[in-house]
């Protein structure tokens, strides 16, 4: 997991080979405008999803994890938590993986939580699970999705 601000982009866009292109764009548009949907980047292999998400309460919250994709979180406006879990630390599955929407959920109770404000972003990678949508009201966030 990697936790920064978009001003510190640049020293992680090396790290994988869709990471320059979706910080670009971040960037250079201004996503809270932009209707809820998916913005494609380069096809299946990296696209940006604009979600209204309803916010939940810690407890309510469920850990995913991802075995093809990077997620690169953002909220767009407010605050939105995030809880986090190193996959070797996961519990029992609450149903196994799937794999057409490449996610698997736990029944693990979400612990430590952390929050993030417009401009800064979470990367997690397929051992981080996280629990995303921690907050009130609807969430206007961004979702990267990147092929690992």
């Amino acid at each position: 997991m990697i936790v920064d601000v978009l001003a510190n982009s640049e020293r992680i866009e090396r790290l994988n080979p869709y990471f320059k292109a979706v910080f670009d764009y971040i960037k250079t548009h201004d996503l809270t405008g932009m209707p809820v949907g998916r913005i494609d980047i380069a096809g299946d292999d990296a696209y940006i999803k604009i979600e209204d998400a309803k916010g939940r309460e810690v407890k309510d919250a469920v850990y995913e994890r991802h075995d093809k994709y990077i997620d690169i979180q953002m909220p767009l406006s407010g605050v939105e938590g995030y809880g986090w879990k190193a996959k070797s630390l996961l519990g029992e599955e609450r149903a196994p993986y799937d794999a057409v929407g490449d996610f698997t959920f736990y029944r693990d109770p979400v612990g430590s939580v952390f929050t993030l404000a417009p401009g800064e972003f979470v990367i997690f990678f397929p051992e981080d699970a996280h629990a995303p949508c921690i907050g009130e009201g609807v969430i206007r966030k961004m979702v990267a999705k990147i092929k690992k």
